[in-house]
């Protein structure tokens, strides 16, 4: 509003005005009395809370990526297992992950129980940022944990039983990612005050979820036929693949650009190099797979995407335009090639969950070292960093290396240990049997699990044998597990009973019951599937 002197009172504008933080108990003011919004600027309020939506958007994209990768007889248990995952983790969250790793009176490796159960979590500023308060630091933070979680879990994929898992999920999250995230992000944190850049959680998120997911592949064991044609199948579902790829690469706006924890430039800068590193990973993971067999894959694009995006996170807010390319450049490679670890290290990595996310994030934490510059992080116009190479900061390259190992050890061994005392556990509960029995397993989890499926549907035939001269259905292969096709979206062929393959064999489709059960009846005229004898 303009008085009669032609200048605006402040008092008369639309909206709160911002005035410095003056509190002094640990809920930061007595709302009743006062108005505790003047302490922070709504915009920096609307930019978190939109972020805090996009991570949660990740989590289901985890969930059809996963799917997308795995037999269908094992789809859904996937997407259910990244849903449960944000339900346990939120309420661990809340219970005491949030004060274990954030509270305000944290020692270098843990935090205290000053917050259990949101105690006092509310208009302080938080230990993040003096930008937003607590309780959107804590909301906003819990998204990090869940999503944590659930790209760790999907090592349990086509064998891993759902109880015992949601068990891990409250213990891991309380014993390995709660003390990483503290010792990261928490300013008592013993990486925060050696000088560690871990913009969005190179560390805390990737490499540690990668290592647990690699432990659970040791304990589980190898998936049945594990190295042979039985297990040498395409991902049953790259339409799910891309969704999720897609709702990913959305979400990790919210996820990278988000962890400015205001809205500034430094998130712009972010939301920038964020997006160029998963254009590069995603082109040159097509590149070093064409060398195979001349063929863009669509799976290896979304991988590589994947990898650009892991990889950028430790140094989003650290790093200009330029180095995003390199960083892509190198997860497309590094993570490509480290698909095949799990060979040389006998591990069954079902969704080369360590390939992509552990290492990945060791990339991502190296090339912090090397790129990060003192005059990207400045940009939120309080951050001051020695920067990495490019600043000749050289002893910032080890201090890298320091906390990716840390990190990695750390989680790998604590994660073994606690599938180890579960399985332990199991031989005298069955509850908490980590693994389903081999028919079980060859049943599906889907079925065995959760008695719901991903598709209403009989199971894509991939070829019906005649058995006998009654020309009964002898075998119905899944995934190319007949070792005759080894494509799970390759052409496949039903065979007339009496003509067999060749010419006369008709395409494939999907068959749902009434299709069976009319086929039945015109070829063999024997009841079908959902027919009365």
């Amino acid at each position: 509003m303009i008085n009669s002197s032609g200048s605006t009172q402040v008092g008369d504008l639309p909206y709160v005005p911002y005035v410095a933080y003056n509190g002094t108990i640990p809920t930061g003011g007595n709302s009743l009395i006062q108005d505790l919004n003047v302490f922070y600027e709504s915009g920096d309020i609307a930019w978190m809370l939109t972020s805090t939506a996009l991570v949660l958007l990740m989590i289901p994209g985890v969930g059809f990526f996963y799917s997308g990768l795995a037999r269908r007889k094992s789809a859904l248990s996937l997407i259910w297992l990244s849903v449960m995952a944000t339900a346990v983790t939120t309420f661990q969250w809340f219970f005491w992950g949030y004060s274990l790793a954030f509270s305000h009176e944290a020692g270098p490796f843990i935090g205290t129980l000053d917050n259990f159960g949101f105690h006092n979590v509310l208009a302080q500023p938080s230990v993040g940022s003096a930008r937003i308060p607590d309780l959107m630091f804590a909301v906003y933070q819990g998204m990090f944990a869940a999503i944590t979680v659930a790209l760790a879990v999907g090592a349990v994929a086509e064998r891993g039983r759902m109880f015992p898992c949601v068990v891990f999920m409250f213990v891991w999250t309380t014993i390995v990612y709660d003390p990483i995230a503290c010792w990261t992000w928490n300013p008592h944190g013993w990486v925060y005050k050696l000088g560690g850049l871990d913009f969005a959680g190179g560390t805390p998120v990737h490499i540690s979820s990668g290592s647990a997911a690699l432990a659970y592949a040791y304990v589980l064991g190898k998936r049945s036929g594990f190295n042979t044609h039985v297990l040498n199948y395409r991902p049953h579902n790259v339409t799910h693949i891309v969704i999720g790829t897609v709702f990913l690469w959305v979400g990790w706006f919210g996820f990278n650009a988000g962890s400015a924890l205001s809205a500034n430039m430094r998130a712009i800068m972010a939301a920038v190099v964020t997006n160029l590193a998963a254009c590069v990973g995603g082109i040159t993971w097509c590149l070093v797979d064409s060398r195979l067999e001349g063929k863009w894959s669509t799976v290896g694009f979304c991988s590589g995407v994947v990898a650009g995006l892991v990889a950028i996170t430790p140094g989003s807010g650290y790093v200009p335009p330029w180095a995003a390319i390199i960083y892509g450049a190198c997860a497309g490679v590094g993570c490509n090639f480290a698909t095949q670890l799990k060979f040389w290290m006998s591990a069954d990595d079902t969704l080369d969950i360590f390939a992509v996310h552990a290492v990945g994030g060791v990339i991502g934490n190296l090339c912090t070292g090397l790129f990060a510059s003192d005059y990207i992080a400045h940009l939120d116009g309080y951050t001051v960093i020695q920067g990495g190479w490019v600043n000749r900061h050289w002893i910032q390259l080890a201090i890298q290396l320091c906390d990716s190992v840390v990190g990695m050890t750390y989680s790998f061994c604590v994660s073994a240990a606690i599938l180890f005392a579960m399985s332990f556990i199991g031989r005298w509960f069955p509850i908490f049997r980590l693994r389903v029995s081999k028919e079980e397993e060859e049943a599906g989890i889907d079925d065995v699990e959760i008695g719901e499926f991903a598709y209403d549907y009989v199971e894509l035939i991939r070829e019906v044998k005649p058995r006998d001269p009654a020309h009964a259905v002898d075998e119905v292969f899944e995934d190319g597990d007949d070792g005759a096709s080894q494509r799970s979206h390759s052409q496949g062929t039903m065979m007339h009973p009496e003509k067999g393959m060749g010419r006369n064999s008709y395409p494939l489709r999907n068959l749902n019951r009434e299709d069976m059960d009319h086929y039945h009846y015109q070829h063999e005229g024997v009841p079908g599937v959902g027919q009365a004898a």
